[in-house]
C-alpha cells in the first residue's frame, strides 16, 4: 500500500472532496475514550445513543444506525436502518463478499507474457494485461533479467494489451479534483506501482523557489509544474498548496516551506498508466541492452492463426490470491485494489460492465436488492446509496458462509492494523472490533463485527452524512456510541 508523510492528510483536507484515503487520516492523533468499566442494559441503549449524536454539533447531521445481535435477528438499536446513506468506503465490505463469493479464496489473476522468434531476435514480446493491480517494477526487471539471460539482444515488435477491462478506466462519478489524487487512480488492464507516484519539495536557500524532485521520472513527464513556491525562514508555518486546473495535466504550487523542514510530499495519480506501463518496460529493456524496434499499447491484437501458433508463453506473472487481495481493500482501504475487483465482478462475458452480476450474487446470499445502489466499488463515488441494514445484513451473510474467517480477518481490527489502528487504543474496543472506516468531506461511518466481555458479538454499522463537522471529529462520535456498546450487559 503506498505510504506518505504525516502531513498529507492536512493538505487533502482542504480540497472539496478527500476521497476514500481513511488510513492517512488515522495518522492523525485522535483523542481516545478512556477506558470504563460502566455497564450499561439494552433498555437504556437508545438513550445513551440518543444523548451523543443530538448535540448541537450533531443536529444537523443525517445518522444512520443499527446494532443487531450476531447470532440473532435481536435489534438492540436502529435509526434510520432503511434509509439510503452515501457510505463511502464501507461500500467496499459489498465488492469484497462478493468477489469471493464469485472466484473464490485462492484466485489469481494472471498476467501472460507471450514471444515469438528465437534468441538473440525475437519477432514480437506481447504482454496482455489482466488488471493485476500488484505488478511493480520489481516485474518487469524480472523479464528482462529472464530474456537477457536466454540471449535476447533485440525485438522487433513490443506489444502491450491494455484493454481487457471494460471501460472507463476513470469512474465518471468521480468529483475531478479527486482524480489528480493517487486514491482516485485510473483502473485499467496494465497497472504499474499502483498507477501512482509521489512527487518531493524540498526547501533550498531563504528566498529560492522549492527543489522538486519526482520518485519516477518517467511519471513525472505527464505533468507540467508551476511552481510559485519559496524557502522561507527556520520556523515558518507550513502553507503549501496545489491548485488544480479542470482537465490539464497542470500541477500549480504556491506557498512556503521552512528551510528547517523535512521534505513536502505529494502522491500523485499517473494520468495515462498503459504508456507509463509501456514507457517503463522500454526502459528497462534498453537498460539491459535490449534493442525495442517498435511498440505498441492497443486494445486487443488480432493474431493470425500462423501468429498463435508461432507463439510461447514465456512467463505469466501471478497476483497474490484474492484473500490477500481482499485483506488490501478492506484493511487498508484500498481504491484501486476494489475498483479491480469491482470490474472483475460485473464484466460479463463480452468484457462490458454489467451491474447485474453483483446483484445476483449479492441477492443469492440473501441481501435484499433495494438496499444498495452501487456505482462504483470503493465507495469514492457519492452516487453510491446504501442502508445501514444493507451492511448489518451482508456482515451476518458472510458469517454463514465457508469465507467467515478469511471475510472477518481481511478487516481491520481496533487499536492494531489497518484504519483502524489509531483508534479505540486502550479502550475496551481494542482487538475486539474488527471493522470497515468510511470517509467522504461530511461523511462518515463504520461497520463491523463487535466482541463485548459480558455480552453477545454484535453487528452494527453507524454511518452520518450532510455534516459540517471535520471527518476527525465526526470519528470520535462514532467511536463513542461504539464504546458505549462495549459496556452493555445482560440486565
Amino acid at each position: 500500500m503506498l505510504q506518505s508523510r504525516k502531513n498529507l492528510p492536512i493538505k487533502l483536507i482542504t480540497l472539496k472532496t478527500i476521497g476514500i484515503f481513511t488510513i492517512f487520516l488515522n495518522s492523525i492523533a485522535i483523542a481516545q475514550p478512556s477506558l470504563n468499566n460502566n455497564k450499561i442494559c439494552p433498555d437504556n441503549l437508545a438513550q445513551g445513543i440518543e444523548t451523543i449524536i443530538n448535540t448541537s454539533n450533531q443536529q444537523r447531521a443525517f445518522w444512520g444506525i443499527l446494532v443487531k445481535t450476531l447470532n440473532s435477528e435481536r435489534i438492540l438499536y436502529q435509526l434510520n436502518a432503511d434509509k439510503y446513506f452515501i457510505p463511502a468506503s464501507n461500500v467496499k465490505l459489498l465488492t469484497t463478499a462478493a468477489a469471493l463469493l464469485k472466484f473464490g479464496a485462492d484466485y489469481q489473476i494472471n498476467t501472460p507474457v507471450y514471444i515469438r522468434g528465437n534468441p538473440p531476435h525475437l519477432k514480437s514480446l506481447r504482454i496482455v494485461g489482466k488488471g493485476d493491480p500488484t505488478l511493480t517494477n520489481e516485474h518487469l526487471k524480472e523479464l528482462a533479467q529472464k530474456l537477457k539471460t536466454m540471449g535476447v539482444r533485440q525485438i522487433d515488435q513490443l506489444i502491450l494489451e491494455d484493454g481487457y477491462l471494460a471501460p472507463p478506466q476513470l469512474n465518471p462519478t468521480w468529483e475531478w479534483s479527486d482524480l489528480y489524487y493517487y486514491y482516485a487512480v485510473p483502473v485499467n488492464s496494465l497497472i504499474l506501482n499502483e498507477n501512482a507516484v509521489s512527487l518531493s519539495l524540498f526547501p533550498q536557500e531563504i528566498g529560492h523557489i522549492l527543489d522538486i524532485k519526482w520518485s519516477d521520472p518517467l511519471a513525472a513527464k505527464q505533468w507540467l509544474i508551476d511552481n510559485k513556491t519559496l524557502s522561507a525562514k527556520a520556523n515558518t508555518d507550513y502553507n503549501i498548496s496545489l491548485n488544480l486546473l479542470f482537465q490539464k495535466p497542470l500541477l500549480e504550487f504556491q506557498g512556503e516551506l521552512a528551510v528547517d523542514s523535512e521534505a513536502d510530499v505529494w502522491w500523485l495519480s499517473i494520468l495515462n498508466p498503459g504508456e507509463y506501463f509501456l514507457d517503463s518496460l522500454r526502459h528497462i529493456l534498453i537498460r539491459k541492452g535490449i534493442i525495442i524496434t517498435n511498440s505498441n499499447l492497443i486494445s486487443k491484437v488480432n493474431l493470425n492463426f500462423e501468429q498463435q501458433e508461432q507463439e510461447r508463453n514465456l512467463l505469466t506473472f501471478q497476483s497474490p490470491s484474492l484473500e490477500k487481495l481482499v485483506q488490501t481493500v478492506n484493511q487498508n482501504s484500498n481504491n484501486l485494489f476494489a475498483e479491480v475487483l469491482f470490474k472483475y465482478i460485473i464484466n460479463d462475458e463480452n468484457h462490458q460492465n454489467n451491474l447485474t452480476e453483483l446483484e445476483l450474487i449479492l441477492t443469492e446470499l440473501g441481501l435484499e436488492k433495494n438496499s444498495y445502489k452501487l456505482a462504483d466499488g470503493s465507495g469514492l463515488s457519492r452516487h453510491n446509496l446504501v442502508t445501514p441494514k444493507a451492511f448489518t445484513d451482508i456482515l451476518k451473510l458472510m458469517a454463514t458462509t465457508k469465507y467467515n474467517k478469511i471475510y472477518r480477518q481481511s478487516l481491520a481490527v481496533a487499536g492494531v492494523n489497518g484504519t483502524l489502528k489509531k483508534r479505540f487504543q486502550n479502550t475496551l474496543i481494542e482487538s475486539n472490533l474488527q471493522g470497515k472506516t468510511g470517509t467522504l468531506t461530511g461523511v462518515s461511518a463504520l461497520s463491523g463485527y463487535l466482541e463485548i466481555p459480558d455480552y453477545q458479538p454484535l453487528v452494527l454499522s453507524i454511518i452520518v452524512n450532510n455534516s459540517p463537522e471535520k471527518s476527525s471529529s465526526l470519528s470520535q462520535v462514532i467511536d463513542e456510541i461504539v464504546i458505549l456498546l462495549s459496556q452493555l450487559n445482560e440486565c
